[in-house]
Order: structure tokens, then C-alpha cells, then sequence
């Protein structure tokens, strides 16, 4: 039986049909807060750059004990190379003391250290040296026009012949401009493309467009004001695109869809808004949640940088739902019955026969729903494969693009220092008072610990423990011999952190800590490692509940959960192909095999669970307003697969060409997510949609829509609309229904042998 209400309209019903009867009042307020989250952005908003601070952890405890003990040692360092490609460095004395001076008078320098006067910056062979600036914030986030007075500053020696490269961080804004516009306007381009040929009215194109882009631009100016007091990683921005577009045009699409469909049932246009939002905006209500709440999840990593990833981009969702579900009505109220006035082709809608070929494939899958089900799982069980060698760690400047000069001060310090000085390991001795004060003991504990050091398998060098200004601390260098990339360097910080240094200081009193960049590296991709599994249980039950309370249907639930760990572990396997084992990653303007960036796992898990909830939560409303009204399992699956094929279609295609579109940016960890992201997309819409989801329902027959009494009654009820009523051909019961016109028709499956009813 229909489940609507006998008392009228619910609150989303009311809600699209007043944003339709005052669109202009909405739009006036869309376009104003637009531009008030403008100007706040432009007075006060922030920047964004990486922070990859672990408190608690031994490489940040490292970092605070030299910084509190050392003179200078505060802020972020970025080293400066210098290279000539005939004599040495020192041979420009006075080009190198101008350089210094003038950085040194820059704003926002804390400390500029001349190499020629500072042991270990010049090279063996005297032709490369490091020159190292310490910045009061991190230089990832300055404005790019702060590199000209860099530049300026230098200028002395490049005057003289001499190479300078920017190493990272400094090299990140000095690098070439992000093609984040570029690939938004692809992505805006396909959209355009797929919507004309898919629904054929140019405003029924347009309209999801704008809805997208407008909440898209609100979005990025919250994000940016919100940049001001607290720290966004550099990819916020960037992740908030990719999510916002997408999204967004789905949102909008899925609604304008049942519009057209409802007004072309002859509804009145605004009873067709109102019935839109009570469902398809009930639809997309529910789905943004699952996105947002799988977002997040993030934030139970407990690691700041993932968090304002996951807020970043559930930022971006929460606003392209609320435009979907007022701003969208109100658009649609605008243009009323005139929605396919201007058209490239004949307008279509949502199919409503039992010939439509959408129809005619689930009937198919219903005949032999066991193969279908082996067939899709078998395919993702191949893709997924290659994510069991899946080995995590930082992408760092050597597995950019040449072109950039954080690349190229990489490759230098790699030929004149060797491979492990882009990442060299800081050892810290916290020593004990009676240490402190007595020079013989700081003297026999800093030759024992060098000696152990040194004797580690997989260690190029180790200098000479100095100790700091007030004699608490013992510090000393260790460059591997291997890169910061290599799973030799991994593990040997592994062995300094938990065996050497312990061993060397025991007994001392002394207490050892691993840090550097390499270092703080691996902490990080150590400590996320251990939290995925936490992220992804308080993720999966969320959705399972939120799903439960929505559906009403254990079966259902836990179904959408188990298929959409599937697909996740597909993209991971495509992910790891392309980028961990090079298959195709020069495709990609990735040289090289590089390893997984550390916080994409958790970050696709994050994004591909709820983007998979997207369609699945679209397509099974549809299957639960048939079966509400006509409770019978084969009509249902059919019937919502057929309703909803064209439109899912469409809105993967779009949203896979804007994920795709970001594999043109310079960051190779967005390249990862937009791979992973486009393959997911392509996966759900397919093998999830058409076999999966089809044919365990088929499966499972009436068990779908099983639910305890007891059960019944502890959960909420998120459903005060009810479902919109479906006219059906053939004889029916007659529900009671929402006054107005009815609905668009549901198509009758033909029979088939042994139909379970």
C-alpha cells in the first residue's frame, strides 16, 4: 500500500512547491550570498597549504625539542640549490653573500644559512650547494607574486652564470599554475555535450549547469573564508571542484528529470515541483548525507590534515544538495511548462514501457540472475587484484614533471649529494641532567650513538653529534642511501625509530626520537595505515544505519554496503596498476612508479562509498515507490532500473568527465583520486547498477523488504512524505493518494517463468 500521508503535502512537498511559486526570492538570496561569500573571501579569506603536524608522535616530539632548543631552527625550512655547470660554487663568493643578504631582508624570513659557511651545503665536487631559508609560515601557501622577490633576490647569481632551483616547499607556488580551470571546464563541457544528446531541451541542460556552478562558487567561498583560521591542505580546493561539480549536476539533473516527467503526466508545474522534491529531492537529500557523513568519517582519523580534506569536500556536497532542493525548484518554476521550448532533438524524459531497452536488460538479468552476479563480482574481483601489493608513502618533487623547479632542485641534490639527501633523517638525544652537565659523558654518548648509527645497513653517512646551545639536546644527520620513495628508506627509518637509536641510548638515561622530512613521512603514512580500518568500520556502519532508517530493509542496507566495498577495492586495484606498477601512468604525466600517496586510500574510500550510496540510493527509491505501491519485487527492480537508466547514465558520464578532467593538475596525488574516482563512477553505474544490484535483488526475492516489527518500531522515521504515487498499468488496488495529477507511469515487466511475487 501507499504510504502517503491522508493529510496533505509534506514539508518537502510544500518546500519545492514555495521555491516555486517565489523563485525570484530565491534566486535574489543564491546570488547574494554568493556575493558576500565573495567579498569575506577577497577581505579575510586564507591559503592553503600542507600541514602534516602528528602530535604525540616521535618525528613531531623530534621537531618541537630542536625548535625549543635551538637558535633559528623555527618555521619551515626550503633549501635553495645552487649549481655551476663548470667550477664551484665558491668561485661566486660574492654573487652567494648578495644572494643571502637579500633573502634576508625578505618579509617572512626567519634565518638564511650561507653554504659556504655551512658544513655539509656544498657537494663533493664543489659544483652544488644548498642553500637553506627558514619562512615564519609555510611557503606552499604565499601568494606567487612573493616569488619574484625571491627571485630578485638571487638574481646576483644567476647573473653569474649560476643554476637556482626552488626545493619544496618554496618550489610548490614557484612551479606551473594548477590546470584546475581547465579541467572544470571540460568537465562543464562534457556535461553540456551529454545532456543535450541525452534529454535533447537546452534548458533542461542548462539548468543543472547553473545550479552546479553557482553552489560550486558558493562553496569555494566558504572554503576559502574558512582558510583564514584554520589550515587547508593545498588539494582542498581542488577535491571541493571535483566533488561540487559532480555532484552537483547529478543533484539537479535527477531532479529536472522527474519534473519533465511529471509535468509531461500532466501535472501542473507547481504540484510537479512540489511532488519533484518530495521524492527525487528526498532522493538526493538522502544520498548528499551519505556522501557528507562518509566525508565525514575523516575526521575520526584523528589526523588534521585527512579531517579538512573530508570537510573541504563535504563543504562542497552539503551546499550543491541544499541548491539541488531550492534553488533547482525555483528554477524550474521559472521556466514551467517552457522547460523544453528550446530543444536540439526531440525531448525525452524518463522511459515508461515495458519496451524500453533498459526495461528489456533487467527482465534479462531476472532470467539468469545467478550468472549476472557471478559475472559482476568476477569482474571486480579481477580489477581489484593488484590492490593486495597496494604499498603506501609520500609522492614527493621527484616524480613530478622536470618542468617544474622543485623537480629540478631534486634531481640536483640527488647528483651531487646522492638519492637520500632529499630526505635525511634527524636524530635526537634528549639528555638527562647529569648528561647536561657533564662534557665527558656527552662526549662518549655521542661517539657510541654515531658508531651505531653508521653501522645500519642502508645508511650513506652520519655527521659528527653536535650539541645545542644549552646542552640539552644532542643532535645528528643520517642520509640514507636510498631516496625518500624507496621502501629501503622506509625501512630504515622503521629500524633507527625502533631499534637502533633505543638500543644505542639505553641505559644512558637518554630518550631518542627519528624526525625530518623523511621521517614525519613515514610517521604519517604509518599512522594513517592504522586508522584506515577504524575509518572505514565508522563509515560503513554510519551508512548502513542511515540506509536502514531510510529503506527500512536490513538486506537492502547491508547489500549496498558489501557492493560498494567492492567497487572500492576495484578502483584501489586500477589505482595501484597505473601509478604503483606503471601501467599506462606515463599516460598520466607521471614518469615513473611512484607509491600510493599515503592519504588517497582513505580518501577514495571516503569519496567512492558515498558517491557509489549516490546512485544506489537513486535507484532503489524508485524501486521502493513501485514496490510500496504495488509490492511486487520483479515489477519494482524493473521497473526502477527502467525509470532510472537514462538519467543515472547520464549524470556518471558527466561526473566521470569532471573527475577525469583533474588528471591534467600538476599534483600527482589529485591524479591518483581522479583516476580512482572515474573508474568508481564507471563501475557503479555499470556492473553495480545493471548486474549486481538487479540480480541480488532478484535473488533475494520478497527477503528484500523484510523488517522485524520490533526493529520497525526503534527506528526513526525519515520518511514523512511517503512515496510518490506510481499509476500503474493493469489492474491495481487503488491507495489512497496526494491530491493533484498523477504521476509518470511505471512499466509492467512481462511475466516470466517462475516469478517469485
Amino acid at each position: 500500500m501507499n504510504t502517503a500521508s491522508a493529510e496533505g503535502p509534506g514539508l518537502l512537498h510544500r518546500s519545492g512547491r514555495w521555491c516555486a511559486r517565489h523563485a525570484w526570492r530565491i534566486v535574489t538570496l543564491w546570488v547574494l550570498l554568493l556575493a558576500g561569500l565573495g567579498a569575506a573571501d577577497h577581505a579575510w579569506g586564507g591559503t592553503f597549504a600542507d600541514s602534516f603536524s602528528l602530535p604525540g608522535t616521535g618525528a613531531q616530539t623530534g621537531a618541537d625539542l630542536i625548535e625549543a632548543h635551538t637558535t633559528g631552527a623555527g618555521g619551515t625550512a626550503a633549501p635553495l640549490v645552487l649549481h655551476t655547470a663548470g667550477g664551484t660554487v665558491a668561485a661566486h663568493r660574492e654573487a652567494v653573500a648578495a644572494a643571502v643578504a637579500g633573502l634576508d631582508r625578505l618579509p617572512d624570513v626567519l634565518s638564511v644559512a650561507d653554504p659556504l659557511h655551512t658544513p655539509g651545503a656544498v657537494s663533493p665536487r664543489g659544483d652544488t650547494a644548498r642553500l637553506t631559508v627558514r619562512f615564519d609560515g609555510n611557503p606552499a601557501g604565499f601568494d606567487p607574486s612573493y616569488l619574484a622577490r625571491v627571485d630578485a633576490a638571487v638574481e646576483p647569481l644567476r647573473a653569474e652564470g649560476v643554476t637556482v632551483e626552488y626545493g619544496e616547499p618554496l618550489g610548490q607556488p614557484a612551479s606551473a599554475g594548477s590546470a584546475d580551470r581547465v579541467s572544470e571546464g571540460i568537465g562543464l563541457a562534457v556535461a553540456v555535450l551529454v545532456l543535450l544528446i541525452g534529454f535533447g531541451s537546452v534548458a533542461a541542460a542548462g539548468l543543472p549547469l547553473l545550479t552546479a556552478v553557482l553552489g560550486l562558487a558558493v562553496a569555494l567561498g566558504a572554503l576559502g573564508l574558512l582558510a583564514g583560521p584554520f589550515d587547508f591542505a593545498r588539494a582542498s580546493p581542488t577535491l571541493a571542484a571535483m566533488m561540487g561539480l559532480g555532484v552537483g549536476v547529478d543533484y539537479a539533473l535527477f531532479l529536472a528529470t522527474r519534473y519533465r516527467a511529471l509535468l509531461h503526466a500532466g501535472a501542473e508545474p507547481d504540484e510537479a515541483v512540489g511532488r519533484t522534491v518530495a521524492t527525487s529531492g528526498r532522493a538526493v537529500l538522502v544520498a548528499a548525507a551519505t556522501v557528507a557523513m562518509a566525508l565525514g568519517g575523516l575526521c575520526a582519523s584523528g589526523v588534521g590534515f585527512i579531517g579538512t580534506l573530508g570537510i573541504a569536500a563535504g563543504l562542497s556536497v552539503v551546499v550543491a544538495a541544499a541548491a539541488s532542493v531550492t534553488l533547482t525548484p525555483a528554477l524550474l518554476g521559472l521556466l514551467g511548462r517552457r522547460v523544453d521550448r528550446l530543444h536540439v532533438r526531440t525531448p525525452v524524459a524518463e522511459p515508461t514501457g515495458a519496451s524500453d531497452v533498459w526495461h528489456r536488460w533487467a527482465l534479462g538479468v531476472a532470467r539468469r540472475p545467478w550468472v549476472s552476479l557471478t559475472a559482476g563480482l568476477l569482474l571486480l574481483g579481477i580489477l581489484a587484484l593488484p590492490a593486495a601489493s597496494m604499498r603506501l608513502g609520500h609522492v614527493d618533487a621527484g616524480a613530478q614533471s622536470t618542468a617544474r623547479t622543485d623537480r629540478r632542485a631534486y634531481d640536483l641534490i640527488t647528483e651531487g649529494f646522492g638519492p637520500g639527501a632529499n630526505g635525511p633523517l634527524t636524530v635526537v638525544a634528549q639528555l638527562d641532567s647529569g648528561r647536561i652537565s657533564d662534557p665527558a659523558g656527552r662526549e662518549d654518548l655521542a661517539a657510541s650513538l654515531r658508531r651505531e648509527l653508521t653501522a645500519v645497513p642502508g645508511v650513506a653517512s652520519v655527521t659528527a653529534p653536535v650539541t645545542s646551545a644549552d646542552r640539552a639536546l644532542l643532535l645528528t644527520t643520517v642520509t640514507p642511501a636510498t631516496g625518500p620513495r624507496d621502501p629501503a628508506t622506509a625501512r630504515l627509518v622503521h629500524t633507527l625509530r625502533d631499534e637502533t637509536v633505543p638500543h644505542s641510548l639505553a641505559g644512558t638515561g637518554a630518550t631518542g626520537y627519528v624526525t625530518g622530512t623523511a621521517a614525519a613521512a613515514q610517521t604519517f603514512t604509518d599512522t594513517l595505515a592504522a586508522t584506515l580500518p577504524r575509518i572505514v568500520g565508522v563509515v560503513v556502519a554510519a551508512a548502513f544505519l542511515l540506509l536502514l532508517t531510510v529503506f527500512r530493509s536490513p538486506l537492502i542496507a547491508l547489500k549496498a554496503a558489501v557492493l560498494n566495498l567492492f567497487s572500492i577495492a576495484a578502483a584501489y586495484g586500477v589505482v595501484v596498476a597505473v601509478f604503483q606498477w606503471g601501467w599506462g601512468g606515463a599516460l598520466f604525466g607521471v614518469s615513473e612508479p611512484v607509491p600510493v600517496e599515503s592519504y588517497v586510500p582513505m580518501m577514495m574510500f571516503a569519496i567512492v562509498f558515498g558517491l557509489s550510496m549516490d546512485y544506489e540510493v537513486f535507484l532503489l527509491s524508485r524501486i521502493r515507490e513501485v514496490w510500496l505501491d504495488r509490492r511486487d519485487n520483479h515489477l519494482a527492480v524493473a521497473a526502477g532500473i527502467a525509470a532510472t537508466a537514462r538519467v543515472i547514465t547520464c549524470a556518471a558520464l558527466i561526473m566521470t568527465s569532471v573527475f577525469l578532467a583533474f588528471l591534467l593538475s600538476t599534483n600527482v596525488a589529485v591524479k591518483m583520486l581522479a583516476l580512482g574516482l572515474g573508474v568508481s563512477v564507471v563501475l557503479d553505474a555499470t556492473v553495480v547498477r545493471l548486474l549486481l544490484v538487479p540480480a541480488s535483488m532478484y535473488l533475494f526475492g520478497r527477503a528484500n523488504w523484510w523488517l522485524p516489527e520490533r526493529l520497525d518500531r526503534l527506528l526513526p522515521r525519515l520518511d514523512p512524505e511517503g512515496p510518490a504515487p506510481a499509476s500503474t498499468t493493469g489492474p491495481a488496488p487503488a491507495p489512497a493518494r496526494e491530491p493533484g495529477p498523477e504521476p509518470d507511469p511505471v512499466p509492467t515487466p512481462v511475466p516470466l517463468p517462475g516469478d517469485r511475487r
